[in-house]
């Protein structure tokens, strides 16, 4: 009986963590380019159902683990790029945007190969910058409302060295409670869930600043290492199938509000490690389950929403920014990883996290194109300035063999 239960707890435990630790994130990034009350309570909504279905589906027809979630970085890519020309309804039609850009990937390899293609540093240094802004409100509410911030930050402390998967979500229970202590006179909770439908709409900027950089982020932050985390663990993702799935989840919750949805990576190892079933064959069902549970805790969007506009928002920015801190340092390190590269990663970082807005295009974007025109720079540079290589010395004078570095990298 104990085997059996196991994926359906390991499953029951993925979708509290995956809830818990980022649904601020998604409340902040849908109010940043925005959203009202309802209209966040219905994205999470819309995210919530979106996600859970597409786990189930998937779960189910391939008998894998494809633990699916929002994406992340997507809402805090919002909070980065804050309101856009058209204001919501604009938004909306790039959420829809965005989801069409993943069934393409998912229905043209050559789309998802050019993404691929995307120089890492640059990416990931594009990830850094829009992280980085949400990572520094963890400070500024120490000093803005230390009373609050304090002891939520402790929390996370205690609970990332002792017990490192709930330190995000007692994070936020120390903050509810810290809310519900300070919150004075009657406050009106809506728990009810809501659906507010919005037609979309389109501007060039809206396109040009949010769906695209939404499109790359949620494919080079989520999809990519979703796929890279499942294959750890022994399991071949149907990629194809999993980007075709999410993108029309993606498109169709995105009257609703949903950003966008895609392959879990956070949580990706809940559902997909040795600890939610010793046979490997058995894990599919914590997805399955974790999906179930997702949806149905999308059912208290309402009361989530309401609960965080109680509180002060640098708190609630707060939480997102220490739920996402193992993010950014994940990312600012593959972002430096290539010393040849380093330059244009960091120009890269530090024009996303400067929140410019250029043509009423966000700073992501244009991150994106700075990072990559000064890497074509330097490289450009580099061929034309490096001295011809030294005749090498033949074997009889003692020369070492130099290794072929690129046909181990081919190989491996």
């Amino acid at each position: 009986m104990a085997g059996r239960l196991q994926p359906v707890l390991a499953g029951v435990v993925t979708a509290l963590v995956g809830f818990a630790s980022s649904f601020t994130v998604v409340l902040a990034g849908l109010r940043a380019v925005g959203a009202d009350q309802a209209q966040a309570a219905s994205g999470l909504l819309a995210l919530c159902v979106a996600s859970g279905c597409c786990a189930v589906w998937l779960g189910l027809r391939h008998r894998l683990p494809l633990a699916i979630a929002w994406s992340t970085p997507g809402a805090a890519l919002l909070v980065a790029t804050g309101p856009v020309p058209g204001g919501w309804p604009a938004a909306v039609g790039a959420f829809l945007l965005t989801g069409l850009l993943i069934v393409a990937a998912g229905l043209v390899p050559a789309l998802g190969r050019a993404v691929a293609a995307i120089p890492a540093p640059i990416a990931s240094a594009m990830l850094a910058g829009v992280l980085l802004p949400l990572c520094t409100a963890p400070v500024r509410a120490l000093v803005e409302v230390p009373r609050l911030a304090g002891p939520v930050v402790l929390a996370w402390l205690l609970l990332h060295r002792f017990a490192r998967r709930w330190a995000v979500p007692g994070a936020l229970a120390v903050a509810v409670v810290a809310i519900a202590l300070t919150t004075h006179g009657p406050a009106r909770i809506d728990a009810a869930p809501t659906v507010a439908l919005t037609a979309p709409a389109w501007t060039l900027p809206a396109i040009v600043g949010l769906a695209l950089p939404l499109f790359l982020v949620t494919m080079a932050a989520q999809n990519v290492p979703g796929t890279a985390v499942l294959a750890g663990y022994g399991y071949r993702a149907p990629l194809g199938s999993a980007l075709r799935v999410t993108g029309l989840a993606t498109a169709l919750g995105a009257p609703a509000g949903g950003h966008a949805v895609n392959l879990a990576a956070i949580t990706a190892a809940l559902a997909a490690g040795p600890d939610a079933h010793p046979d490997p064959e058995r894990r599919w069902i914590a997805s399955v389950t974790a999906g179930l549970g997702l949806a149905l805790l999308g059912l208290g969007a309402g009361a989530a929403t309401a609960l965080v506009l109680l509180s002060p928002p640098v708190l609630v920015e707060a939480v997102a920014g220490l739920a996402l801190l193992g993010a950014l340092a994940g990312a600012v390190a593959a972002a430096v990883a290539e010393p040849d590269a380093r330059e244009a990663a960091v120009v890269t970082l530090v024009v996303t996290a400067s929140g410019v807005s250029l043509l009423g295009v966000g700073g992501a974007f244009w991150g994106l194109v700075a990072g990559w025109l000064m890497l074509l720079l330097f490289r450009r540079r580099r061929r034309t300035t490096t001295p011809p290589p030294a005749e090498p010395a033949s074997q009889g004078e003692g020369a070492e063999a130099e290794p072929d570095l690129a046909g181990v990298r081919r190989a491996g």
